[in-house]
């Protein structure tokens, strides 16, 4: 087996081109590559098959109207299934929200952390449990979905009496099984392919409506201006992402062993790292804080009638007044809550994994502090410590929009950097199993 980099220095080829080259020549490897890129396809086709009642004009607009922001949020995680309301309209959010509430669930309930810390076996039974958990919330999520866009006027096949409620059942159990179909597929990605298959299929969902969101903010109006302002703002933000996404506090950690030779006990050890990172909480934290932003405004669109002078419909009036997205209160809650948010994530992620006590069980120790109590409490200094960068970061992007809008007139950058930031995360991820795939086989590898 020849390794790239003569092959390179042969070809001339860029590193990434040849590596490709090098993936699609090794069977198994090239076997995963086609069976993810299958997937991918066929979940795009699931995304176009609409349920019972689906108005595809009226729905167009709806969604094409920019004050609909938490539908916008939605139908970009469902990679535009929900703008067309197919069986795949939800997407794989609601397992997402399983996954978050068994994170949170697992040290709060005796039962699930001693589960959770049985080894393998207890790890695949909180997974079922949480896939069980999906479901549920999936009929729920669907549920409140279908209901708002029946009292929006674009959607009227859901009804829970007389001889349609069969089929209101038939359409939210179709919600639900198309949730769990694509965490079926997202899961034989994992297993199969390349990279993990849920992101994945976010990533895929995004990436498809890319093309629409371009064409509606700036190729319909002709603003070609805003479209090259658009390019350099996305150029600067990937950059941001990869770098903050990269960027580690790596502790170092010393291990000791003992071993027999020669009839005599020797001591032994080696040293490594403990890599701390500074963006910790990924997304999450930015999807949480538009999440609640989002749905005060929302909720208050429901009761505000501009020409109704009683005290509730003011009220609602003043509160989807207060949080229109075009206003720094908005903006301002949104930077808030991701940074809270960024805090409490990470802090109960690095809770769940108990580092200092795996340390010790291990025979690892961080110089120059004691095994234990002293080592969590250092543990937890640097964590937040690093956290502070990671969350105004996060915090950073989820306002860049705005202050974009500032600067020019760019009202479609809206959502973009929730997207962008999934982008990467996910390419980078999968970037580095392909790049852990060739070395393996003896090839190098092109991330530097």
């Amino acid at each position: 087996m020849r390794p790239a980099s003569s092959a390179r220095q042969q070809t001339g080829r860029p590193a990434l081109l040849q590596a490709m080259i090098d993936a699609f020549r090794v069977p198994d490897l090239r076997s995963r590559i086609l069976f993810t890129i299958m997937i991918l396809v066929l979940f795009r086709l699931i995304a176009h098959v609409p349920v019972p009642g689906a108005d595809r004009e009226a729905l167009a607009g709806f969604f094409n109207d920019p004050n609909n922001q938490l539908f916008g949020l939605l139908d970009i995680f469902s990679g535009g299934a929900l703008r067309n309301l197919s069986i795949a309209a939800l997407g794989v959010y609601p397992y997402i929200t399983a996954s978050i509430v068994m994170q949170l669930m697992v040290p709060v309930i005796p039962g699930l952390k001693n589960l959770s810390q049985e080894g393998e076996w207890g790890r695949q039974r909180v997974n079922q449990i949480t896939h069980l958990l999906a479901v549920p919330v999936a009929m729920a999520q669907g549920y409140g979905q279908l209901l708002l866009l029946q009292q929006s006027g674009v959607f009227g096949g859901l009804s829970f009496s007389g001889a349609e409620i069969l089929t209101s059942l038939a359409i939210i159990l179709g919600l639900a099984a198309g949730t769990m179909l694509l965490v079926w597929m997202g899961e034989l990605v994992t297993e199969r392919g390349i990279g993990n298959g849920i992101s994945l299929i976010i990533f895929a969902g995004v990436v498809a409506g890319f093309p629409q969101l371009i064409q509606q903010g700036y190729l319909s109006r002709g603003n070609i201006t805003g479209l090259l302002f658009f390019i350099v703002i996305g150029l600067g933000l990937i950059y941001l992402i990869v770098m903050f996404n990269e960027a580690e506090r790596r502790i170092p950690v010393q291990y000791g062993r003992s071993v027999f030779q020669g009839g005599r006990m020797y001591r032994q050890g080696g040293a490594t790292h403990l890599p701390i990172r500074v963006n910790s909480a990924g997304m999450i934290p930015l999807i949480f804080a538009f999440s609640v932003v989002i749905l005060p405004g929302t909720i208050a669109s429901y009761f505000a009638q501009p020409g109704d002078p009683s005290i509730i419909s003011r009220v609602s009036l003043a509160v989807f007044n207060l949080f229109n997205s075009t206003g720094p209160v908005y903006w301002g809650a949104i930077f808030v809550l991701v940074v809270a948010f960024a805090f409490f994530y990470t802090i109960v992620v690095f809770q769940q994994q108990d580092l200092a006590k795996n340390l010790q069980r291990n025979g690892g120790f961080i110089p120059g502090i004691r095994p234990g109590k002293p080592t969590s409490d250092y543990l937890n200094r640097i964590i937040l410590r690093v956290t502070w960068g990671g969350a105004f970061f996060l915090g950073f992007v989820a306002v860049a929009p705005y202050l974009a809008s500032l600067i020019t007139d760019i009202n479609a950058l809206t959502l973009s950097s929730t997207a962008l930031l999934i982008l990467v995360g996910v390419a980078l991820d999968t970037m580095r199993q392909l790049e852990a795939q060739l070395l393996m086989r003896n090839y190098e590898g092109f991330l530097r």
